[in-house]
């Protein structure tokens, strides 16, 4: 029996997934001030180049060691690497413009929700009866959200720009997420990690060739080094030592903590005060998604995935 499966485990385990989630929440708050202070494909590349500096030392060996093991899977890897560190994190970064923290950290929320749908379609999982009806409830908040109160809104105005960016590098990070789960890449965490990284920066590189001068300064600095070694290395290890404890389940529960973390902490730090829509179309978000996430019988018999 694994820790994972033991019913019950120390306390101090449960510090893994929630510090996670409080790194990821306090990202959400650097993606949104670095907008203005450094162009979002420079602090794309300069993030993701310099965590692939500092992992260089403990996962090269283990990559160069399975090389042949990783080089027919290198195709998978570039798919990782562009859609969870390039696609994801570099429409977050130009989300953050034209958006705020808060609507950003509740759109976050949703991707267990379309983890679930993203593998309705290519793992061709049947939905259970919870998950659609967990759908249709975080879809109404959502509604509610980025209608600022008034879901009619979005039919005459349309969605913020930025909101709509926000939902598209939630949607890639949910089929990163399904892909990685389909795939089972045969190595070890850290060099996948490390070999989807080096794919980022290359995927990133001509976008930060094109882009504006936009020069490291006492301002912007900070953020790259917080981006670069918080959300990039230390919350991934958290995380998987969260998931090895406590099993995927129970560690998964704490991504519904980010919002309400992003909230706090954007109220102190960006002045963003919540608003009434954002506490009742956050809290039907979340409530969808942690009733999509209850288990229950599915519709029909799930087919095997192709």
């Amino acid at each position: 029996m694994t820790r994972a499966d033991t019913p019950h485990s120390p306390a101090r385990y449960l510090l893994f997934p929630l510090l996670a989630a409080l790194i990821w929440s306090v990202n959400m708050i650097v993606t949104k001030m670095a907008a203005g202070v450094i162009s979002p494909a420079v602090i794309g590349f300069y993030r993701w180049a310099l965590a692939g500096a500092l992992l260089t030392p403990f996962a090269l060996p283990g990559v160069w060691a399975q090389r042949r093991l990783i080089v027919p899977y290198l195709p998978k890897f570039a798919v990782l690497g562009g859609l969870g560190m390039a696609l994801y994190q570099g429409l977050a970064y130009v989300a953050a413009s034209t958006t705020t923290a808060t609507n950003m950290g509740i759109i976050t929320a949703m991707i267990p929700l379309l983890t679930i749908a993203v593998g309705t379609v290519v793992l061709r999982q049947r939905p259970t009866l919870m998950a659609m009806l967990g759908g249709l409830l975080s879809l109404a908040g959502l509604a509610l959200l980025i209608g600022e109160g008034d879901p009619s809104r979005l039919l005459s105005v349309g969605a913020n720009p930025g909101d709509l960016l926000m939902g598209l590098a939630a949607l890639a990070y949910a089929l990163y997420g399904v892909l990685l789960r389909r795939w089972g890449l045969p190595v070890g965490p850290w060099q996948s990690l490390y070999v989807q990284v080096g794919f980022g920066v290359l995927f990133q590189l001509p976008a930060f060739l094109m882009a504006a001068p936009s020069p490291l300064n006492a301002e912007n600095v900070p953020l790259v080094l917080y981006a670069a070694v918080f959300p990039s290395l230390f919350a991934p290890f958290l995380w998987m030592q969260g998931v090895k404890h406590l099993g995927p389940n129970r560690a998964s529960i704490f991504l519904n903590l980010m919002p309400v973390g992003t909230v706090a902490i954007a109220s102190v730090f960006l002045d963003e005060k919540p608003h009434v829509f954002h506490i009742v179309g956050g809290a039907l978000a979340l409530a969808g998604v942690m009733l999509a996430q209850m288990r229950t019988p599915r519709f029909g018999r799930a087919k095997t995935a192709g």
